[in-house]
């Protein structure tokens, strides 16, 4: 049993160690994620773990409509969408479980005892060292705008962000980029004289901007683009210090769950100081507890920008990102920025 934890915890360890299995959907990059089922599976080998990796989009659907059909298999659900996730709440999806490492969590990542918040992924700039010069490199939003108004010719078709009609983090980061205020739509007007272009998937963006066919991309998420400037030294990564948007994995328990302590204690293992310094140190998903140490982690962005950090609190006003007569005005604002108006 894991230490320091009430002795009561023994009847949920047990009670996992006879179910004897854990069926995980989520949407992180089995790459990313394997360092920590790997040291999951060591701490607690009674436990065989099945991971499904499915896109966000994907995932809601085959979760609701196994539940709907009394079929579920799975007994765990993390998923970087959050907005789909707290939807599952919304329609009374979701077990009730007080985790013991609750106590370590900042609020903001909770909710009812329903949804956790497992990382601190903040929203990044990256760009290509070969292409932006040191000395171009945008801090801001409003530098990034002025580059593009000053030396338009270099980056015509050089810029990369998401596509916010065809992808749903997409919209959903750069929706919360205009609840903080009105920079972003001078950065979308400055983007669209280079004909910037759009995508669903954050891993194009890195490979495309790694390999010189783009300069720059905006609202990457930190994890991926952390991973893949492990491996390519070409790959320049900025914080922009106006704010950083800090997105988290939501994880949850099924009501439905056909192995319920097992998934328990999966998602005390993932809130757990090893499991947290497992996602900072080898998944380089960006840690959220507040004392895990290294690169990855909420205690080193935190000590680095301070309030410049905008954490996206799991709230009911995650449900407005689903609305299609909120989506829709917004689709508009955004391709009228692009097209200069």
């Amino acid at each position: 049993m894991p230490a320091g934890y009430p002795a009561e915890y023994a009847k949920i360890l047990d009670a996992a160690e006879k179910e004897g299995r854990l069926v995980i959907y989520a949407n992180t990059e089995q790459f990313a994620v394997n360092p920590i089922l790997e040291d999951f599976k060591a701490a607690f080998p009674k436990i065989q773990v099945d991971y499904l990796e499915l896109k966000a989009a994907d995932l809601y659907t085959r979760a609701t409509s196994e539940i709907a059909a009394n079929t579920l298999k799975a007994d765990f659900i993390w998923s970087s969408a959050m907005d789909l996730q707290y939807q599952l709440v919304d329609e009374n999806a979701v077990a009730t479980y007080a985790s013991v490492e609750k106590p370590n969590m900042p609020s903001w990542a909770l909710y009812k005892d329903q949804l956790y918040g497992v990382t601190f992924e903040p929203v990044a700039i990256v760009y290509n060292k070969k292409l932006v010069p040191e000395a171009d490199v945008p801090q801001t939003r409003d530098a990034f705008a002025k580059l593009l108004e000053t030396k338009k010719a270099d980056y015509v078709g050089k810029v990369a962000m998401y596509d916010p009609e065809r992808s749903g983090l997409g919209f959903f980061v750069i929706s919360h980029d205009a609840r903080v205020g009105d920079g972003i739509w001078k950065l979308v007007k400055a983007m669209g004289p280079t004909s910037p272009k759009l995508y669903v998937a954050t891993g194009q963006m890195l490979e495309k901007v790694g390999s010189g066919e783009h300069s720059i991309a905006y609202n990457i998420i930190g994890p991926y683009a952390l991973l893949k400037a492990e491996k390519d030294p070409n790959i320049g990564i900025v914080m922009p210090k106006d704010y950083t948007q800090i997105l988290t994995r939501i994880a949850l328990i099924p009501k439905a769950a056909p192995h319920p302590n097992a998934g328990k204690v999966f998602l005390d293992y993932l809130l757990s100081k090893r499991g947290q310094q497992v996602i900072a140190d080898k998944a380089l998903l960006y840690s959220i507890r507040a004392d895990i140490q290294g690169k990855a982690t909420a205690a080193k962005l935190i000590a680095d920008m301070g309030d410049k950090l905008k954490p996206i609190a799991i709230t009911p006003a995650l449900l407005d990102d689903l609305d299609p007569a909120k989506r829709l005005p917004f689709y508009k604002k955004f391709n009228n920025a692009l097209a200069g108006k």
